[in-house]
C-alpha cells in the first residue's frame, strides 16, 4: 500500500510539473519508492514495485511517450540502474535485518536458558546437601526443578518448531488429531504449575477429529496457555474453548488481567515482541509467533483483543477434509 500510494503520488506531481522538473529529476524521484520498499529488504515486493515504477516511468516520460518503445537506447542503462539500486539496498537490508535477528536470538537464547539452567543447578545442589531432610522443602525444591526444566524443554521446542515452519521445503506431518488428547499432552506441561487450577477447559463433545499436525497443535496449545499463565494473577480465570461450527473449528483463551494496548495486540505476535509493561515476565518473546506460524500454517487465523475483564485469543481453522465415521471411537 505504501508503494502504491507512493507512486500515484510521484505520477501526479511528475505529471503536474512536467516541464519544471525536467526528465532527469523526474527520473530521481521515481526512484523512491524503489529506494522506500527496498529498506524492507523483501526481494520481490523490491522487484515488483521496481517493474512498475519503470514502465509508469517509460510510458509517461520515455520518448516516444504513451508508449512502451524507446528510441533511445541510453535510457534502457536508466532502466537497469533502477534494479540495481532496488536489489543492492534490498540486500544490504536483509543482511542488516539478518544480523540484528541473530543478535537478538542469540541474547535470548543465552538469557533464557541461563536462568533456567542457573536454578536446576542450584536447587539440585540444594538437594545434594545431607542436612534437606524436610520432606516438603525437598518436594518444593523438585517442583522448581521441574519447572525450570520445563521452560527450557519448552524454549528449545519453540526454536527448533520455529526453524521447522521456517522451512518452505519441510511438510507438515499431517495425521488425523483429537483434541481431547491434543489439550491433555499439552496440559501435563503445567501439572506442578500452581496456577494450574485457574485453567478451565471446554471441548465440544462432538468435535470430529482434525486433520494437521498434531505435535505442532499441541505447540499451540502449550503456548497460548504458557503465555495466558504468566499474564494471569493467581485466583484469576483462564478459559480454553474449542469448538465445532459448520466448516471452521475455533479455539478461544481467555485469560482475566487488564487491557492491552492497541499497538500491542497487533505486534504481539512478532517474533521477540514484548509488552513493555510487562517487561519483568520472564519469556523470550517467540511463544505467540510460533502460534501464528503454526495456525497459518494450517491455513487458519489467529487474533487477539480486549474483551470484559481479560484478553481473549481466537484461533481458527478450516476444516479441509473430513474424517470417516467411528474413526474417532477406534482410535
Amino acid at each position: 500500500m505504501v508503494s502504491i500510494l507512493l507512486i500515484i503520488l510521484i505520477t501526479v506531481v511528475s505529471q503536474v510539473f512536467k516541464l519544471q522538473l525536467g526528465l532527469i529529476n523526474i527520473a530521481l524521484i521515481h526512484l523512491i519508492p524503489v529506494i522506500v520498499i527496498a529498506l524492507r529488504g523483501n526481494m520481490k515486493s523490491t522487484f515488483m514495485v521496481t517493474l512498475s515504477t519503470v514502465l509508469i516511468f517509460d510510458l509517461l516520460h520515455v520518448p516516444p511517450e504513451k508508449s512502451f518503445d524507446v528510441h533511445d537506447l541510453s535510457y534502457i542503462w536508466s532502466f537497469i540502474i533502477f534494479f540495481i539500486v532496488g536489489y543492492t539496498i534490498s540486500s544490504q537490508a536483509k543482511r542488516i535485518q539478518t544480523n540484528a535477528i541473530k543478535e537478538i536470538f542469540l541474547n535470548t537464547l543465552s538469557h533464557d536458558l541461563k536462568t533456567p539452567l542457573s536454578s536446576i543447578l542450584g536447587n539440585a545442589s540444594l538437594l545434594l546437601q545431607e542436612k534437606m531432610n524436610d520432606p516438603h522443602v525437598r518436594r518444593e525444591v523438585l517442583i522448581q526443578i521441574n519447572d525450570s526444566s520445563q521452560r527450557m524443554n519448552r524454549l528449545v521446542a519453540n526454536l527448533l518448531d520455529s526453524a521447522r515452519l521456517q522451512d518452505t521445503q519441510s511438510a507438515l506431518r499431517k495425521e488425523w488429531c483429537d483434541f481431547d488428547d491434543i489439550v491433555g499432552v499439552a496440559l501435563q506441561e503445567f501439572r506442578y504449575n500452581p496456577k494450574q487450577s485457574q485453567i478451565e477447559i471446554t471441548i465440544d463433545p462432538e468435535l470430529r477429529l482434525f486433520w494437521g499436525d498434531c505435535a505442532l497443535l499441541v505447540r499451540l496449545i502449550v503456548n497460548l496457555i504458557d503465555n495466558a499463565l504468566k499474564y494471569t494473577d493467581e485466583g484469576k480465570a483462564i478459559r480454553l474453548t474449542i469448538t465445532e461450527t459448520g466448516k471452521k473449528i475455533k479455539v478461544l483463551c481467555f485469560n482475566e488481567s487488564y487491557p492491552i494496548k492497541k499497538a500491542d495486540l497487533k505486534n504481539m505476535f512478532d517474533r521477540f515482541y514484548r509488552l513493555e509493561h510487562n517487561a519483568d515476565i520472564r519469556g523470550s518473546g517467540i511463544g505467540l509467533s510460533i502460534c501464528r506460524d503454526i495456525v497459518s500454517a494450517h491455513n487458519g487465523e489467529i487474533e487477539a483483543y480486549n474483551v470484559q475483564k481479560g484478553v481473549c485469543f481466537e484461533i481458527t481453522f478450516p476444516v479441509a477434509k473430513s474424517p470417516a465415521s467411528g474413526l474417532k471411537d477406534l482410535l
